[in-house]
């Protein structure tokens, strides 16, 4: 089996040209041949010496993903189906913005917390994904973009903006979802504070993160306003309550200086009341952050509304009276299914993926 270069960043990459027998620079070449200009294998790498890349190819690769399926709503949002080397299939969204072009990224092969709401809550967990795999996302993404396959409305046809809240829970991959944002930082060259890693609340993990004073954004999905409630919503997550994440939230506010985001998805009946947003307003009150909230975005096997415009606008307003700032996050790919994990569910019943055990 050949070793993967993708997932490396440039310091390593330039050691591993020295145990080569080559110059460090070639290291600083391959990274931005990888990382800048996303190549797929090291013959697309024009800028090396045919002899170097004759002799690498023998014991490394790129190691790029394969595209299965792509989809494009009326709205510009665009969905991949991505397979890894091993077979494991996850999704990546780019979402298109006036202002920016912003890419979700999945940091594991199904997920260990099974929302009830969710699409990639409802198949088995796989494995975790390693950097490499998290970054390829955006360079697949922006390959997209560039091959003029699919068309885009913004202005804004490189990625700059990335969150990490696709498939997984990216604070119980802590090291690869660290790493990946550095690499997407530093060898891709999306600021810093353009990145959002979304937790759905593992509080070891947001102290971990607290003490690496980043400037990434944190956004805890939070989606009820007791414990009670959550537990119903998210029954994987009973370990820590919901105290215990607001704390462990204002301790990441007093390390980095950031403001925390709180994802609230409304699902109707259930958490979209005037009760639920007034106890919500108390719960923050003091906090340094923002709500979002997320208009339900349906999955057709699972016997959850969406909310009306009026109850979510009733329910922001609440809050808004309350002090706490809220924003209302706009729907999109609702015609593609783009909720997380949807398309895979979808093609796992047409193609299953191979067995690779």
């Amino acid at each position: 089996m050949k070793n993967i270069l993708l997932g490396l960043n440039a310091v390593e990459l330039r050691a591993l040209m020295q145990e080569e027998g080559e110059l460090p620079y070639r290291g600083s070449q391959l990274a931005e041949w990888l990382y800048r200009h996303g190549a797929r294998t090291l013959d697309d790498m024009s800028g090396l010496p045919a002899t170097l890349k004759t002799k690498l190819k023998p014991k490394y690769e790129v190691g790029r993903s394969n595209i299965l399926a792509t989809q494009q709503s009326h709205d510009g949002t665009i969905k991949l189906l991505l397979e890894m080397k091993d077979g494991a299939r996850i999704e990546t969204v780019g979402l298109p913005y006036a202002d920016r072009f912003s890419c979700c990224l999945s940091t594991q092969v199904g997920c260990p917390i099974g929302c009830t709401f969710c699409a990639s809550g409802q198949g088995e967990f796989v494995r975790n994904l390693g950097p490499g795999e998290i970054v390829e996302q955006v360079l697949t993404v922006q390959e997209i973009i560039k091959s003029g396959v699919i068309k885009i409305s913004s202005r804004s046809h490189r990625i700059d903006n990335v969150v990490i809240m696709g498939m997984g829970e990216p604070l119980l991959n802590y090291e690869s979802t660290i790493k990946a944002v550095r690499l997407l930082n530093n060898e891709i060259g999306i600021g810093i504070r353009h990145i959002t890693i979304s937790t759905v609340g593992i509080v070891p993990g947001i102290l971990k993160l607290a003490k690496e004073k980043s400037q990434v954004t944190l956004a805890v999905s939070l989606h009820a306003p007791t414990d009670e409630l959550r537990k119903k919503l998210i029954p994987g997550m009973t370990k820590w309550g919901i105290s215990e994440i607001t704390n462990a939230s204002r301790e990441y506010i007093r390390q980095t200086g950031r403001r925390v985001t709180f994802e609230y998805c409304m699902l109707d009946g259930l958490n979209d009341g005037a009760l639920e947003a007034r106890e919500l307003a108390r719960i923050l009150t003091g906090l340094k952050c923002h709500v979002n909230l997320i208009q339900y975005n349906p999955v057709p096997e699972l016997p959850f509304p969406t909310p009306s415009q009026a109850k979510v606008r009733e329910f922001r307003d609440i809050l808004q009276r309350a002090g706490i700032q809220v924003t209302q996050r706009v729907q999109r790919g609702v015609d593609i299914n783009a909720a997380c994990g949807q398309l895979r569910r979808q093609m796992e019943k047409l193609q299953p993926a191979p067995d690779k055990k």
